[in-house]
């Protein structure tokens, strides 16, 4: 176990679920979604807010990236694929919707699309 997780389970308030590495995925999918919808929504006065939610997605893309690439990730080969696709889409996409060439709506589509299989996932468990 790593020190990092001793040390929240040790400060954790045991009166809180326990939230498993899914759950917290699925959180994080959540909460940059959301920062993007609502950025997204206010138009061209919302740009300072979806350039942040855009980088935000960015990053959190960019670790799911790294992580599908390590050889002991445990997700099968073809779906560890379709995830670095997906991260390497989801930075090239950003750059249109930054320089106002394109929509954040397939952003959010496919974090929708991947709290869905985070959610079934978490209810077949």
């Amino acid at each position: 176990m790593f020190a990092t997780t001793l040390a929240k389970t040790a400060y954790a308030d045991p009166s809180l679920p326990t939230r498993t590495a899914r759950g917290t995925e699925f959180e994080v999918f959540a909460r940059v979604t959301r920062r993007l919808k609502q950025a997204a929504a206010e138009g061209e006065t919302g740009f300072p807010a979806l350039a942040a939610a855009i980088y935000e997605n960015r990053k959190l893309w960019a670790i799911l990236s790294d992580d599908v690439s390590l050889p002991e990730n445990g997700l099968p080969d073809d779906l560890r694929a379709r995830l670095f696709y997906l991260g390497a889409f989801t930075q090239d996409h950003s750059r249109k919707v930054l320089s106002g060439k394109a929509t954040a709506d397939i952003l959010i589509e496919i974090n929708t699309s991947i709290m869905r299989g985070l959610r079934q996932e978490r209810a077949a468990s």
